[in-house]
């Protein structure tokens, strides 16, 4: 299910007014447990305290213009470590960064492709992948795409060194 463009707009300026932007909204699961995912960022990240003031906001906004006819659960969050990459400026701001990318059903040639994001253009990426190979994926396929994060190396940058 998606929202009606309008109610999409009014929650995107409602977030813009915070100094932050609405990269998704997402709606996940039937019935009661039904989800409505706001996925708010910001050039510094997003705190605790900035998900709770659009949490407030954006539920008011809900119910006022009631664009869904059952219950749900609202959730506001940020993207995460290993954030999905949702607009062409995300794959822009994250050239150079290793990616996970979930390739539709339909294509062929790769399903899953891991590696280093090297470019985009309006219809496709280049990533260098761990074969060694320069892969083209056309954005119109790309079922996914999330930064890939090396929890190894975080979790040895946590630990006391000897």
């Amino acid at each position: 299910m998606k929202l009606e463009p309008t109610v999409e707009k009014q929650l995107g300026a409602m977030v813009a007014d915070e100094g932050l932007e609405l990269l998704a909204t997402e709606f996940v699961g039937s019935g009661a447990k039904a989800i409505l995912r706001l996925i708010v960022d910001g050039p510094d990240g997003v705190n605790l305290d900035q998900c709770a003031s659009i949490s407030r906001q954006a539920s008011a906004l809900l119910d006022v213009e009631d664009p869904i006819s059952h219950r749900y659960t609202l959730e506001v969050s940020s993207p995460g470590l290993d954030r999905k990459l949702y607009t062409q400026n995300d794959y822009q701001n994250y050239l150079g960064s290793r990616v996970k990318v979930r390739m539709q059903p339909s294509f062929r040639e790769h399903r899953t492709v891991l590696g280093e994001l090297l470019g985009t253009s309006t219809d496709t990426i280049r990533v260098f992948d761990d074969s060694g190979q320069e892969i083209e994926l056309p954005l119109g396929e790309i079922q996914e795409a999330r930064l890939e994060v090396d929890w190894n190396s975080i979790m040895k940058e946590g630990k006391p060194r000897s």
